[in-house]
C-alpha cells in the first residue's frame, strides 16, 4: 500500500460516548481482555494476561511518568487562565525539572484571549512556607507558547512547583475533573522518569501480582521511557495521511536494553503500549543509518516521520542494525541514548522488532488505530466491533487488548 494514498476516511468507526472510561476501576487487573492470535479472538481479564504471554518471550515496558501538568490562575479580572505544560523549551526534562527559580516551557494556553499581556501571578503552600509563582508569555509557536515561569523565592525546583499546584493532564475525552485518586491511578505502578504528559495507558493495568506472575513464568520484564506528548490525542484532521504532521516525542533507552534485544532475536518481544511500540521500532531504523553512515552528525537518536518509507539504505537485519547502535555507544562511552522520534507506523509499514503487543482500545481518525491496523491487519476493525458489541471500556480508562502480528 502506498503510503501517500492512506485515506483517513478508512480507519475510522463510531465511538459512543458512554463506550468511553470516564473513571478507572478500584482494582487495576480486573479489567477486561481481549487476546488476538491467528485471527482468533478471546475473551479474558487482564490479571489472566500470563496465561496468553508465550514462554519464550519478553516484555518491554514504558517507564514515564506523568507530570502535574496543568497549572491554573485567576486574574484580578476574575478571568481563569489555565496553563498546560507540554515539554521543556530545551526538551531536557530533567535538567528543567530541577531548575530553582526559573522555567521555560512550551505549553497550551486555556483562555489566551483574557491574558493579552502581563505577568499571571499565583501564591502556594509548599512544606509550609508561601512563594508566588510568575508566568510571562515570551512567543507564539503555532498552536502552543513558550511561556517563562518564575518564582519566589527561588530556593524549590519547578518539580516541586509542580507537585505543589499542578494538576493532573487528564485527556479531553474524560468529561470531569481531576480528582486526587487520579495522581495514583493515571500513573503506572512501575512509573520512573518524570516527563509525560499524558500516561502509557497500556501499563496502567499492571498489578504487583501480575509482574509476579510473569517473572514466575519466567518472562522477563525490561524497560525503556518515551515522554508522551499531548500529541498522542491529536486527531487526523487531513483527508490523506500523508499531509499530517506527526508530533515528536523524546526517548531514553540503556545500552543494557539493546544489548539485550540484540542476543535476544530468538524470542517474542511483546511491547506494552504503542509508546514502547514506537520507540523500539525506532532503534531499527536510527541503527541502520549508522550501519551505513561513516560519520553521524550527532550523539543522540532522531527518527523522522517517513524516514521507514522513504528509506535511503540497503535493509539488514536487527542484529545488525542494534549492533551498530552498541557500537556506536561503545565508541562515544554511552551508557544510555537519547533522542526523538517522530516515526508513523501505518499500514504498509514493516515491523522489524516487535512481535506482540498489549495496548488499549483508541480513538477513530488516530494515528494510534493506524499503528493497530499495521501491526495486525484489516482484521483491525473485526477486533474493534467485537470490543463495542462486548462492553469493552474504551481508551485511557477504559479495558486492554492482547495482540499477536
Amino acid at each position: 500500500m502506498d503510503f501517500r494514498n492512506l485515506s483517513i476516511k478508512d480507519f475510522t468507526y463510531y465511538l459512543q460516548p458512554e463506550k468511553i472510561a470516564q473513571f478507572p476501576l478500584e482494582k487495576r487487573d480486573e479489567s477486561k481482555l481481549l487476546v488476538y492470535k491467528n485471527s482468533e479472538i478471546t475473551d479474558s481479564y487482564f490479571k489472566y494476561i500470563n496465561d496468553f504471554i508465550p514462554e519464550n518471550s519478553y516484555l518491554v515496558l514504558n517507564d514515564t511518568k506523568v507530570i502535574l501538568a496543568r497549572l491554573h490562575f485567576k486574574k484580578e479580572t476574575g478571568a481563569k487562565i489555565e496553563i498546560f505544560c507540554l515539554e521543556p523549551a530545551g526538551m531536557d526534562y530533567q535538567i528543567e525539572f530541577q531548575k530553582k527559580g526559573n522555567s521555560v516551557w512550551r505549553c497550551y494556553v486555556g483562555n489566551v484571549g483574557k491574558w493579552k499581556k502581563g505577568k499571571l501571578k499565583k501564591e502556594f503552600q509548599f512544606e509550609n512556607k508561601i512563594y508566588t509563582l510568575y508566568a510571562e508569555i515570551k512567543e507564539l509557536l503555532g498552536d502552543s507558547f513558550i511561556i517563562e515561569f518564575n518564582w519566589e523565592p527561588p530556593e524549590i525546583t519547578f518539580s516541586d512547583v509542580l507537585d505543589a499546584i499542578g494538576l493532573v493532564p487528564l485527556p479531553p475525552y474524560i468529561k470531569r475533573e481531576a480528582e486526587k485518586n487520579d495522581e495514583s491511578k493515571y500513573q503506572t505502578i512501575y512509573a520512573e522518569h518524570e516527563g509525560s504528559v499524558a500516561a502509557p495507558t497500556a501499563g496502567l493495568h499492571f498489578t504487583n501480582e501480575v509482574l509476579e506472575k510473569l517473572k514466575l513464568n519466567k518472562i522477563d520484564l525490561l524497560k525503556l521511557t518515551l515522554s508522551v506528548g499531548a500529541g498522542t490525542f491529536k486527531p487526523v484532521k487531513e483527508d490523506y495521511i500523508i499531509n499530517h504532521k506527526m508530533h515528536t516525542e523524546s526517548v531514553f533507552v540503556s545500552k543494557e536494553l539493546i544489548e539485550y534485544i540484540m542476543n535476544n532475536t530468538n524470542k517474542e518481544l511483546i511491547a506494552v503500549g504503542t509508546t514502547s511500540l514506537r520507540t523500539l521500532e525506532s532503534l531499527y531504523w536510527f541503527g541502520l543509518e549508522l550501519f551505513h553512515s561513516d560519520d553521524y552528525p550527532d550523539n543522540h537518536l532522531m527518527v523522522h516521520q517517513w524516514q521507514p518509507y522513504e528509506n535511503k539504505f540497503p535493509v539488514i537485519t536487527l542484529q545488525e542494525s542494534l549492533s551498530a547502535i552498541i557500537k556506536f555507544m561503545n565508541e562515544k562511552n554511552m551508557n544510555y541514548l537519547t533522542g526523538e522520534t517522530c516515526i508513523i507506523i501505518i499500514p504498509g509499514y514493516e515491523f522489524k522488532v516487535v512481535n506482540g503487543l498489549i495496548t488499549n482500545f483508541h480513538l477513530p481518525s488516530s494515528t494510534l488505530l493506524l499503528l493497530i491496523a499495521a501491526f495486525i491487519g484489516k482484521d483491525w476493525r473485526k477486533i474493534y466491533d467485537y470490543a463495542l458489541e462486548n462492553n469493552y471500556r474504551f481508551l485511557s480508562y477504559g479495558d486492554s487488548s492482547l495482540l499477536f502480528k
